[in-house]
């Protein structure tokens, strides 16, 4: 068997990693081998070291999973995101405010709601106003659902639970399945009944949903004719801070692949 150079062995690890956070449990190293396609001896010297360094753990007889070294490096790396994202955002989100008039405002998920954690103000005598912390539930309003449309299956379902009837559970799906497809949300009055709100993702260079961008004014300065306006910009302001996230050096992550 050739000898794996050190980018191989990363893969490898990495792919390793992947199988059992998608196994949503644990596997056999058997079924790691199979998974990432590797013989059982090479799976087994990898899990070993993994183990060392208590990112994958044994639990019971012949299984593995992940270990709680890789939930503390998950909290690292999610508050790197949270800093990296707050220090990208604002100049967007000025830029953003200043060509559309409208206030901007930034959303991150958290369990099963839409959490704000940064707004640009509207210059302008009538705004929308909304304060940092301000918690929405993630199937109300443009910014949550922009989170929840790409959020993974476990999420949905459960934010589908908390709805009353199945025609509520129908319709929503159906709003997520057209946000997913065209890569922003647009609602008017369903949290304020004064209020319109344009939101896009904000993605990472995986695909995986960080946040949502989003503006927000009083509706009869959204008539006829100006959503499409409001859309292109926000997506467009949308889709540079996904880049900047994913890669801060040069912007070259294409997320209207996702869209």
């Amino acid at each position: 068997m050739q000898k794996m150079n050190g980018t191989q062995t990363l893969s490898r690890a990495i792919d390793i990693l992947f199988a059992l956070s998608e196994a949503n449990g644990t596997l056999t190293v058997g079924e790691i081998a199979q998974k990432v396609n590797i013989p059982e001896s090479t799976t087994y010297r990898f899990l070993q070291t993994l183990e060392r360094s208590g990112i994958v753990e044994r639990r019971g007889k012949s299984r593995i999973g992940l270990g709680l070294r890789i939930f503390d490096l998950a909290r690292s790396l999610n508050e790197q995101v949270h800093r990296d994202l707050l220090t990208f955002a604002l100049p967007i989100m000025e830029k953003l405010t200043d060509e559309t008039g409208e206030t901007s405002v930034l959303f991150v998920g958290s369990s099963n709601q839409a959490i704000c954690i940064q707004r640009v103000k509207s210059s302008q005598l009538i705004q929308f106003s909304i304060e940092n912390g301000r918690v929405l539930p993630l199937h109300l309003g443009a910014s949550g659902k922009s989170i929840l449309a790409f959020e993974n299956d476990k999420r949905i379902e459960s934010v589908m639970e908390m709805l009353p009837s199945a025609f509520e559970r129908e319709r929503l799906q159906k709003e997520l399945n057209e946000i997913r497809l065209q890569g922003y949300s647009f609602t008017n009055g369903e949290v304020d009944s004064n209020v319109f709100a344009v939101a896009a993702p904000i993605l990472d260079a995986h695909g995986m949903i960080i946040a949502s961008l989003a503006i927000c004014g009083p509706n009869f300065r959204c008539q006829a004719g100006q959503e499409a306006g409001f859309v292109r910009k926000v997506c467009d302001s949308a889709e540079r801070l996904s880049r900047k996230l994913g890669n801060p050096e040069d912007d070259i992550v294409d997320i209207s692949k996702f869209r």
